[in-house]
């Protein structure tokens, strides 16, 4: 099992790089070898296939972006990582369900690493964490309130994907040190007052090279088939 190497593309345009996985994508052949593309945007806002326009609330000068991703609305901006895996999962060997959970369970180890336990969500993807105690290494335990699934808990990874001809493209992305402000411009993930947090925030002192670095070991280690 060889892991996928990660590529480094720094501050990259959201359009060019998506309009770059789409076209990796399109003229792949079953022999193009798998890629992992890691970089930072500039403030953007990105809405998904299922996305609802009242779901963006006030977006003021930062752009939205129409995707053929699944989801909702989310925001990149710097500070954040962005990793886009661009896997064959015929060849990998995988379905679309083990993928979000190889790249979800990338993130956990992710967190693992500086200390901070994540958390999926029933139906939610992407990774939470207390915000009360984000170190505390107990199990979420019972049904989480049907009106606030959320309660008590912050979201600072969030993921979204597509699938062409077995082939994935877009990915995941992970709050390190950002200006979380414009979260408060849309309903995350298509959820009406989520709280979304970053590693810096929860008092996590690391770089975007540090946590880019150790997030795409992960996901290059996970996503191998």
């Amino acid at each position: 099992m060889t892991p996928l190497e990660a590529q480094w593309l720094g501050r990259a345009d959201y359009l060019a790089t998506y309009a770059a996985m789409q076209r990796f994508t399109q003229e792949r052949t079953p022999e193009t070898p798998d890629a992992l593309w890691i970089c930072e945007h500039d403030p953007v806002f990105t809405q998904g296939l299922a996305g609802k326009t009242d779901h963006i609330l006030a977006p003021g000068p930062i752009p939205v972006v129409q995707t053929d991703r699944g989801g909702q609305v989310t925001f990149h901006g710097p500070g954040q990582v962005v990793a886009y895996p661009l896997i064959d999962l015929r060849r990998a060997g995988y379905y679309v369900k083990e993928y979000v959970y190889r790249i979800e369970e990338s993130v956990l180890r992710t967190l693992a690493h500086f200390g901070v336990t994540g958390h999926r969500v029933a139906g939610a993807p992407g990774i939470y964490m207390r915000l009360d105690d984000p170190f505390s290494h107990a199990a979420l335990t019972g049904p989480m309130p049907g009106a606030d699934p959320f309660r008590g808990l912050g979201k600072i990874a969030a993921l979204g994907i597509k699938v062409s001809r077995h082939a994935t493209y877009h990915g995941v992305s992970l709050n390190v040190a950002m200006d979380l402000e414009p979260f408060s411009r849309i309903n995350p993930c298509g959820y009406a007052g989520l709280q979304t947090v970053d590693l810096s925030t929860i008092g996590v002192q690391t770089t975007w090279e540090e946590a880019a670095k150790v997030l795409s070991q992960k996901l290059g280690a996970f996503l191998a088939p």
